[in-house]
Formats: structure tokens, sequence, C-alpha cells
């Protein structure tokens, strides 16, 4: 019995992997939820709750998200500058049209802890609009969600 210890993953211990999902026609929160998952690292075994020990992610074609329902008209998006009658909103269908990185940055960043864990970890996701990005030399694996 004295031999079944948990083994708990260090930082700089994991091998990271890159990922690669193609966000055309894929719908936001699906794909924010997988996302969020990998950059944790809940898909290994080795998964430690407090360590970043999960994998990078590029995300192209983000401009091509797909939000169901009436979403695009209806859900607001929320700003506040901190000053008195500075509350800022817009439809995310215009959101989508200016920002369309940030839409899905927004959404990973929802589903990662909101402490210096996930600050940490939303630096590993690459989102870009259209299909081309910079990491080619990295070799993503490509992934289906």
């Amino acid at each position: 019995m004295d031999n079944l210890k948990t083994k708990s993953a260090k930082p700089g211990e994991t091998e990271e992997q890159w990922w690669h999902i193609d966000a055309d026609g894929v719908v936001l929160g699906r794909l924010a939820a997988r996302a969020a998952a990998i950059l944790r690292g809940k898909h290994k075994p080795q998964f430690t709750p407090h360590v970043a020990c999960g994998d990078f992610i590029v995300v192209t074609n983000a401009a091509k998200v797909r939000l169901t329902g009436n979403k695009p008209v209806q859900k607001k998006r929320y700003s506040h500058s901190g000053y008195p009658g500075h509350l800022k909103t817009e439809n995310y269908e215009h959101f989508m049209a200016r920002a369309p990185e940030k839409v899905v940055l927004e959404a990973v960043r929802g589903m990662l802890p909101h402490n210096v864990l996930g600050r940490q970890l939303l630096t590993r996701l690459k989102v870009y609009a259209g299909s081309e990005h910079d990491h080619e030399a990295q070799q993503p694996s490509p992934l289906e969600v």
C-alpha cells in the first residue's frame, strides 16, 4: 500500500503538442469547450488541475464560426470602462463582423479558470480570422470539433 502514490505533473515536465482547429461552420460554444479542455490538458492522463499541462491550439477561419438560433441578433456583449454611464453594448452580429478573433478568444476565456493559470493558458491559444496562420513550423495536427 505504500507505493500507491498519486503522480502530480510539474511545470515543464509534460510534453506539449500543437493542434489546428478549422472553425468554418463550427458552433462557437462547442469550439470553445473543446479548446478549453485541450488547453487545460484534460485529455491527458497526467492532468493536474493547478499546472499548465495542456497543449497549444491554432484556430483558423474564426470569421466563419456559427452561432445558433437568434443569438447573432439577440445576444449582447457588454463592456464597461468603470466610469458611470459608460456601459457599451453591441450585438454579436456586429461584434463578429468587427473582431472575429476576439469572439472566439472571449468564448474560450470564459471556460478557463479565472485566475493566473487561466491567463497563462490563454496565451497558448492562437486565433486567426482567415485560413492562413503563422505556425506552420510547429506542424499542428488537425483536431475535429
